[in-house]
């Protein structure tokens, strides 16, 4: 990886949560991009600058969350890229549910701060 900051796709329509990541983000010296549905997601991931990590809402207007990953993940320009499923949805069923359609991990909401920023640099790292 070169001297740059890592990037990192948030995908997330509520602005609440988006406020709360891009801050824990930031104070990690992450770079953020930032989309708010799965259409722009895809958009941004394929064109210009690559993005490192993608922290991924499921519930989301559009092309839900697990399409997008899925998309993503059969796809040779984005399919390497580590997505994290950033979701209230951390029910029996539901891990298994995201590693099917190629999540790498996920996040539950809400974000506990202590530990986000830990479970990032471990998802940077490989």
């Amino acid at each position: 990886m070169t001297d740059r900051p890592a990037r990192v796709l948030v995908v997330e329509d509520n602005e609440m949560n988006m406020q709360l990541v891009e801050y824990l983000l930031e104070e990690g010296g992450y770079q953020i991009v930032k989309a708010a549905s799965g259409e722009d997601a895809l958009s941004i991931a394929r064109g210009g600058e690559p993005v490192d990590l993608i922290l991924m809402d499921i519930h989301l207007p559009g092309i839900d969350g697990l399409s997008v990953i899925r998309e993503m993940k059969a796809d040779p320009q984005t399919g390497s890229i580590p997505i994290l499923a950033l979701t209230a949805h951390a029910m029996r069923g539901d891990k298994d549910r995201f590693l099917e359609a190629g999540c790498d991990g996920y996040i539950s909401k809400p974000i506990d701060v202590k530990t986000f920023l830990t479970s990032i640099r471990s998802y940077l790292r490989g």
